[in-house]
Formats: structure tokens, C-alpha cells, sequence
């Protein structure tokens, strides 16, 4: 079960260390670094249940909405960072 009850000591904190960690990208690398920080909690809350829940919070479906269904799907292409080499 996903937990949407308060459950962090300082919220303002961490939104400071995730915009701070924002600063200085590019919109596509921003982009990149979101989706490489969702599947890493992700994969620490290893729970597909959870993250189906999750996935229709997020999307603005009542948390009793039918779970996403990944059958029949195909695979999207996985965000790469983009940069210039120095």
C-alpha cells in the first residue's frame, strides 16, 4: 500500500537538495536526471503494487483506479543525457 501520509522530517530540505541538484542543466539533462532518479527509488521500493499506485496518483486517478497494465506494451527508448564533451 503506497503511503501518501506526511512521512519526511523536513520536506523544504529536500526540495532545496532537488532543485539544487537541477542547477546548471540543460532541460533535456534535468529530464534525464528525474527519470534516472525515479527508477532508482523505484527499485528501492521494489514493490510493482506500490508503484502501479503510485504511477495513477501521479497521473491524477483516484487511488481505487485500475492498476496500469503493461501487457501488450512495448518497450519505450531510455532517456539518455545529452552533453557536449568538454
Amino acid at each position: 500500500m503506497l503511503n501518501t501520509q506526511p512521512n519526511m522530517a523536513s520536506y523544504d530540505d529536500y526540495y532545496e537538495a532537488l532543485i539544487t541538484a537541477h542547477q546548471g542543466l540543460e532541460t533535456e539533462e534535468s529530464h534525464a536526471m528525474n527519470a534516472r532518479l525515479v527508477l532508482l527509488l523505484s527499485n528501492h521500493i521494489g514493490d510493482l503494487g506500490v508503484l502501479q499506485e503510485a504511477l495513477g496518483l501521479a497521473r491524477g486517478k483516484p487511488a481505487a483506479a485500475e492498476s496500469v497494465s503493461l501487457a501488450g506494451r512495448t518497450a519505450i527508448a531510455p532517456v539518455a543525457p545529452s552533453h557536449t564533451p568538454a
